[in-house]
């Protein structure tokens, strides 16, 4: 482990704790029915943060291997959450098994390898065309097209983008790679937690209620804008100078914001609330992950292309 790393979750521990002890001590002193469940809430999210952390870094410490594995296992739980709330036919089944069997673990596999130029295009070339071919074999044409996007659509995000933010660990930059995936982790994760808080301390305005209720204009703004200076100040975990990181840093809030957005919009046409119940105080695994399905793709193509020899 690089001094950086460590550095790094010295940090995390540090700001766990603080919520930890923060949460405690507000809980004591809440007198109200509403104020209790916040609160209660608020601690069920720190437990279940403080053991993603401890997963997650135990996975960077131990690897790249043990980090990729992780992410396979978070895009299997993803798909099979996204496959849980979406309607499917006997159709269909070829093409899940398919999805779920092989093409989840040989695009990790490409990954462990770094075979990048299949890793980039399995999924968006080979799989876009092989699973609707096979889902024809069936011979089942009732809503035909709107199946097989949903086939697409939930490969695309719980697969392919996913597998995106331990691709950064590929990257040739100069730097620690590792440090590139803890960037990403952190800033978009910062920025959710920011949005939150800050939408729950002077929110007024709400974003979109029909997509999401909890949401405020003053939230998105005010907590972005904070991830998006961290993650500036962050800058000696990247290759890139400060103004660049500041410029990465809005890509991926931004990027992480409508990851997040886009996903709560599937869940409302599901009638949904969470993608499941996994992790206690945040839902499913896909929503813990819906701002990284959007926001490491980006991060690691705009790196790639500008930062890599």
């Amino acid at each position: 482990m690089t001094t950086a790393l460590g550095w790094v979750f010295a940090g995390v521990l540090l700001v766990l704790s603080a919520g930890s002890l923060a949460g405690a001590i507000l809980a004591r002193r809440a007198t109200t029915e509403e104020g209790r469940r916040t609160i209660d809430n608020l601690n069920a999210r720190t437990r279940s943060w403080w053991i993603m952390a401890i997963v997650f870094g135990g996975a960077l410490i131990v690897g790249d291997t043990a980090t990729a594995l992780l992410f396979a296992f978070l895009s299997f739980v993803a798909l099979r959450e996204f496959w849980t709330l979406t309607p499917s036919r006997r159709g269909d089944h070829r093409a899940l098994f398919l999805s779920f069997f092989a093409l989840l673990p040989l695009q990790y596999v490409l990954l462990w390898t770094q075979w990048y130029g299949l890793f980039s295009v399995l999924i968006p070339v080979y799989a876009f065309l092989g699973l609707a071919a096979v889902a024809t074999l069936t011979g089942d044409t009732r809503d035909f097209l709107t199946r097989s996007a949903r086939v697409q659509w939930g490969l695309m995000l719980c697969v392919y983008c996913i597998s995106h933010a331990p691709a950064l660990t590929m990257l040739d930059t100069g730097a620690d790679p590792v440090l590139l995936l803890v960037y990403l982790v952190l800033v978009v994760q910062l920025s959710d937690v920011l949005q939150y808080v800050v939408g729950k301390l002077i929110g007024r305005r709400r974003f979109s209620p029909n997509i999401s209720p909890s949401k405020t204009l003053e939230g998105l703004v005010g907590g972005g804008l904070l991830a998006i200076g961290i993650g500036t100040l962050l800058y000696p975990l990247t290759p890139f100078t400060p103004l660049q990181s500041a410029g990465m840093s809005a890509v991926i809030v931004v990027a992480g914001f409508f990851g997040g957005f886009v996903l709560s919009a599937v869940k409302r046409d599901l009638a949904a609330k969470d993608w499941g119940t996994l992790i206690e105080g945040h839902g499913g695994v896909l929503d813990r992950l819906d701002s990284i399905t959007f926001s490491a793709p980006l991060l690691f193509h705009m790196t790639r292309y500008w930062f890599t020899p």
